[in-house]
């Protein structure tokens, strides 16, 4: 049982298994409310636990993630005026502070880190942690669609270095740039998906593979085991990581976001009230 109340987030501890659940499920499990913090509360918390193997991150509902909440965010404001391009860029690093420490708390995590994709993975949802996880496991109804450039940022959190390294350079680049929508199987064909398992039942399924591992594994066998693997890319991971949030910083002083966040924002407006015109057609 997890030592800790949480609001956005829903952890279970079964065993040697610990599993972080984001559930803003109406909101598609976006960036909101309390939950960048609660994750990584309960990253720390999973780390010092004296029994768990692996630490599982995914999410309740039909999406994973959906990112950033473009709705209630203040991404879409300059929170301004500012004196000049320093004072902005040292406001805008300021904002992305709770990105670099849940990256920071993934990349120095201790267990095996899984991430289990129970859907689609959009925007931060699908960059932030699929290139430092462990393990990445899939229903078949996920997708990763990452469209950064179409909103005037930069790749987030060190993922143009983490998917480069998964896929290649020039693969990133068309999923990155460009914002290609990756399919499950075709995210497994590219080697960022390690297993496949039906989206009914897909967090029993999750258990139940991992189970099988401890009964055929030795826990702390793996946990060297990654430990290893990971020793040599700590470091360039979290240069990553720094030298994503500068551009990003620089991207907002630009004023280059804005725009394009005012603009999708009223799509998704426009688009909930036609749904709830037109519910049959949605």
């Amino acid at each position: 049982m997890s030592t800790n109340t949480y609001n956005d987030i829903v952890v279970e501890i079964t065993g040697q298994i610990g599993i972080i659940k984001l559930n803003r499920p109406k909101s598609l499990n976006s960036f909101g409310g309390k939950l960048i913090e609660e994750t990584i509360t309960a990253i720390r918390e999973l780390d010092e636990h004296p029994d768990t193997i692996f630490t599982v991150l995914t999410g309740e509902g039909r999406f994973f993630s959906a990112g950033a909440d473009i709705r209630s965010s203040n991404a879409a404001t300059s929170n301004g005026p500012f004196s000049n391009r320093t004072e902005a860029k040292l406001a805008y690093m300021t904002r992305f502070n709770s990105g670099i420490e849940i990256l920071r708390s993934i990349i120095n995590h201790r267990k095996v880190f899984v991430l289990a994709l129970n859907g689609p993975g959009v925007g931060a949802g699908g960059a932030w942690f699929t290139g430092v996880a462990d393990i990445v496991l899939a229903s078949d109804s996920t997708y990763l669609q990452i469209p950064f450039s179409a909103l005037g940022l930069v790749p987030e959190n060190g993922s143009a270095i983490n998917f480069a390294q998964s896929i290649g350079v020039h693969r990133a680049n068309d999923f990155l740039m460009f914002g290609r929508k990756l399919t499950a199987q075709e995210l497994e064909q590219w080697g960022v998906v390690n297993r496949i398992f039906p989206a009914a039942g897909f967090h029993d399924s999750v258990k139940e593979f991992l189970r099988e591992q401890l009964k055929v594994n030795d826990g702390k066998s793996m946990i060297e085991t990654k430990r290893l693997q990971n020793a040599p890319l700590k470091d360039g991971r979290m240069l990553a990581v720094y030298n994503a949030m500068d551009a990003l910083a620089e991207r907002f002083v630009e004023g280059a976001p804005f725009k394009r966040f005012e603009l999708k924002k009223a799509e998704l407006e426009g688009k909930s009230s036609f749904c709830r015109d037109s519910p049959i057609t949605c």
